[in-house]
């Protein structure tokens, strides 16, 4: 097939969805299909709808992909005829976030515009498939298709779980990059009051917790700001741990040394982040909104909590680091989570085979 995927900026960028943009482009290379990458710049929102002025859609494909973040570059290019089908790739809709209800009802219908312009939905999981279905009813081809999991080969063992729970020291991570909706903010407030709790005194401030923040800090480099004054206001420094973006040998020992993750976000539409942690047994610790319900068992391999809420967050860990009976409990379910998800040639092979379906129904 010759396949076209849109993209904004490049498909190096580290994101769990840029991650799946391009594990999907090798499957595809992999298997004798031909993509070419058609990358629009990254800009403001205001900006990405003047696009539809000049953007136009690329001749001799057999069928083209956009990645959904692109949606207010699309909306007129894909009004036209067009001799192929135009596959929505859908990781989660703008208008899900967190934000005043006027600026949602904005992008909700220019989202809106753009869904019902597309021949057929990939989704990420179930979760997005039901925000866009409820959204626009389109009875249009789609297909869910979880995202990759297993960069980082095998996974721990048993008995480094239950070696590693005997630490004194319990280590918190967070990986994401550092952006408001990922919710660093709420977990510094958790680690904050855990600090001034009696009863945990002696073992806080002997540095029993210590808290390690993984992820870019371009994105959004105001709240990035904020995260590190905050760091330094509130005196944490001497716990808190910001790294950046690291490559996957030095995250991968982090992953390792960890015993839980923790990435409290308003929203996501998957969350690969989760699966990542379980893998190394990290019980993972999410939020009640999106699609991390659809990977954490509340109480069983992780828990999820009310976004924004830092004082429910704060007990959850209090518990993990009390009762190392619980966290070894939760660790190895953790692990197990990881063991029966879809692997990424189930999830690959079901996407090109809707491709080649899509195809054939246009010829």
């Amino acid at each position: 097939m010759r396949v076209g995927f849109v993209i904004y900026g490049s498909l190096d960028t580290l994101s769990g969805g840029y991650l799946y943009d391009r594990k999907l482009v090798e499957y595809l290379r992999a298997h004798g299909d031909t993509v070419e990458i058609l990358n629009l710049p990254w800009r403001n929102y205001a900006a990405h709808l003047t696009d539809n002025f000049h953007f136009g859609l690329p001749k001799d494909l057999d069928v083209l992909i956009q990645d959904e973040l692109n949606h207010p570059s699309l909306i007129w290019a894909n009004m036209g005829k067009h001799p192929y089908p135009i596959i929505s790739l859908v990781h989660h809709l703008r208008c899900s976030e967190l934000r005043p209800a006027w600026q949602n009802a904005f992008y909700r219908w220019v989202e809106k515009k753009y869904l019902q312009s597309v021949d057929g939905f990939i989704f990420n999981s179930e979760t997005t498939m039901s925000v866009v279905n409820g959204l626009v009813h389109h009875g249009k081809p789609s297909l869910v298709a979880y995202p990759p999991t297993g960069r980082f080969g095998e996974t721990i063992s048993e008995l480094e779980i239950r070696e590693r729970a005997k630490s004194n020291e319990f280590r918190v991570l967070f990986l994401g990059n550092m952006i408001y909706r990922k919710g660093l903010h709420t977990l510094l407030e958790a680690v904050k009051s855990l600090r001034r709790r009696p009863d945990w005194r002696s073992r806080v401030e002997g540095s029993n917790v210590r808290l390690d923040a993984i992820g870019g800090m371009t994105a959004e480099s105001t709240y990035a700001k904020q995260i590190q004054d905050r760091i330094s206001a509130n005196h944490l420094s001497s716990f808190v741990f910001l790294h950046g973006a690291l490559d996957n040998e030095l995250l991968r020992e982090k992953l390792r040394n960890a015993h839980i993750l923790v990435v409290p976000s308003s929203y996501e539409g998957y969350g690969i982040v989760y699966l990542e942690g379980m893998g190394f047994g990290l019980p993972a610790i999410g939020t009640t909104v999106g699609a991390a319900g659809e990977i954490i068992s509340d109480g069983v391999d992780g828990f999820l909590i009310e976004a924004g809420n830092a004082a429910e967050l704060a007990n959850r860990l209090k518990v993990l680091n009390e009762k190392r009976d619980v966290l070894v409990r939760m660790s190895l379910a953790a692990r197990e989570r990881y063991l029966r998800q879809p692997k990424w040639t189930e999830s690959a092979e079901s996407i090109r085979k809707f491709l080649q379906k899509m195809l054939n129904s246009v010829g």
